[in-house]
């Protein structure tokens, strides 16, 4: 939110003075996410703005002519929120986490990181629809290096225990997290879990390895969050979606938890931990 308000101060605005802002927010009850863009399409905005796919799918489901920015989202062409970068089409534009693409550079530096990794399990949650074009390209990154995949789903906060015990059981030796409304919420849960279990967890987004995750890589999302501030701009000063190509992230980060590291019994080699964007103690 300070990001996206830092981002939007930039283009000379300001809440309250030159713009209004309805915030709704989805606290993990991905139920509720017809009834918000029902509600926010309702007051019949000048944009809308989401930054993880449901949001943006069930913002596109709700309205094809109020204009819809992504602060991010994994590809979007893919997920069929638009027909491609240079020309989007439709009424969504914006920026792109490019998530499935980094899949494979966060299993390598799970793989430097934890000796002797051969298992992984990748947890994600049935409510998110995750693509099958993620799973497709994790799938193709983890067999270039050497690694077997144990998906394991989860459809409310009360499987998070049976899906660790699943994965402990499938002898999976380190966990890859997918993003989703569920699982960010419950965040310190599954790192909890994690550590209970001993389970080295590389994640998306450092909102993780600040919850307890041992690390994160993929998209600094403070940055990517007020860049998209600048589509709003443009669509307020009389621009089309249609005619914004989508951007892709220019900053990215590598962020590990030494505590986390410490508590499951794993040392981290000096040539990891010197890529490391930030250290968390």
């Amino acid at each position: 939110m300070d990001g996206f308000r830092n981002g939007l101060r930039d283009a000379g605005y300001v809440e309250g003075r030159n713009l209004t802002i309805d915030w709704r927010f989805l606290e993990g009850a991905t139920d509720r996410l017809p009834t918000l863009a029902a509600e926010l399409v309702a007051l019949k905005p000048d944009v809308l703005v989401s930054a993880f796919r449901p949001g943006i799918r069930a913002l596109k489901q709700a309205t094809s002519t109020i204009p819809i920015v992504m602060a991010g989202a994994g590809d979007p062409v893919g997920a069929g929120f638009i027909a491609s970068f240079a020309r989007p089409g439709g009424n969504i534009t914006g920026l792109t986490s490019i998530s499935p693409e980094l899949d494979g550079k966060r299993l390598e530096i799970l793989k430097e990181t934890v000796p002797g990794v051969s298992r992984v399990a990748s947890l994600w949650e049935v409510s998110a629809t995750w693509p099958r074009y993620v799973e497709s390209g994790f799938d193709i990154a983890a067999r270039a290096l050497g690694l077997r995949v144990l998906p394991v789903s989860v459809r409310s906060v009360d499987e998070l225990t049976d899906a660790f015990e699943t994965a402990v059981r499938e002898r999976a030796n380190a966990m890859f997290i997918d993003n989703g409304p569920l699982l960010n919420t419950h965040r310190a849960r599954v790192a909890e879990l994690a550590i209970k279990h001993r389970l080295p967890w590389v994640a998306q987004d450092r909102v993780y390895p600040v919850a307890g995750a041992l690390m994160s890589y993929g998209t600094d999302w403070d940055d990517l969050v007020r860049r998209s501030a600048s589509y709003v701009d443009r669509i307020l000063k009389g621009a089309k979606a249609a005619d914004l190509p989508v951007e892709r992230p220019r900053k990215f980060e590598l962020v590990i938890n030494l505590k986390t590291a410490k508590a499951i019994g794993l040392t981290i080699s000096p040539a990891v931990l010197a890529r490391a964007d930030e250290l968390i103690q």
